[in-house]
């Protein structure tokens, strides 16, 4: 089995990082280059940067804060939010990015995936999805922040994506975001049934055995979680630990 990986996600809006819960109430949590650089010390696999702001000037503060992490971070950056072009691509990784994701941009205009992926290679392109149950007993994708209902069937999606050469999905459900319910077995195992390429677990995970149990119920490469990391409940070596305890591989980067 390969190693799993633990990857710190932060929320950036106007240069901070804040949390909220299903997209709400969203809270200032700190500094993000302070942030990014005390989850390298602890041994993070990668960091996620969203951009949740996305506007064009959020884009300008967004890329200073890339360029100013790279410096002090040596684990593999991903940023997302308000990317929309494939310019937005090679400024996000001119800046210091090794992986961008696309997530609402890409549903609009599923071309991108595939001209991002032909351009800077499938490693570089990341395609975030917020998905949440619907009244048809399956999934439905999501777009603008949770937001607004595609009418868009998540297993339909997700083939779609690996066709046009993404590297990783990084799967969030809206149903368990922010609730530290843990995370959502069900639609990860819908997901990874459906695809080869990595799969990244988001929303949800609250404790300590939420990660043990999503590894060991799903074949999800990764986990990615906030509140957690950024409220101090938790360390990335604490939860590394805990794998190690439970047999489950990860990478010794403490």
């Amino acid at each position: 089995m390969l190693a799993k990986r633990i990857i710190p996600c932060l929320d950036v809006r106007n240069g901070k990082v804040v949390k909220g819960v299903n997209f709400e109430g969203i809270r200032d949590v700190g500094d993000p280059v302070e942030c990014a650089y005390e989850y390298n010390r602890q041994g993070a696999d990668e960091i996620v940067f969203y951009d949740i702001t996305a506007s064009h000037e959020g884009r300008g503060v967004m890329l200073d804060v890339v360029r100013e992490t790279a410096k002090k971070v040596f684990v593999p950056l991903c940023v997302g939010g308000g990317i929309a072009t494939v310019d937005d691509f090679r400024e996000t990784l001119r800046a210091g990015a090794d992986k961008v994701s696309v997530n609402s941009q890409a549903v609009k205009d599923p071309k991108l995936i595939s001209d991002a992926a032909e351009i800077f290679g499938s490693q570089c392109v990341v395609v975030g999805i917020d998905a949440k149950r619907n009244d048809k007993g399956g999934f439905s994708v999501f777009i603008n922040g949770g937001r607004l209902d595609m009418n868009l069937d998540l297993g339909d999606w997700v083939k779609e994506i690996e066709e046009r050469g993404a590297g990783e999905i990084c799967l969030n459900s809206i149903d368990t975001d922010g609730t530290k319910a843990g995370f959502d077995i069900e639609m990860l195992n819908f997901v990874c049934s459906r695809v080869k390429i990595p799969v990244i677990a988001s929303g949800g995970c609250g404790k300590l055995t939420d990660f043990s149990e999503v590894f060991e119920k799903t074949a999800a490469s990764a986990a990615l979680a906030a509140s957690l990391f950024h409220f101090r409940e938790l360390t990335v070596g604490e939860v590394k630990q805990h794998l190690k305890e439970k047999n489950i591989p990860v990478r010794n980067n403490i």
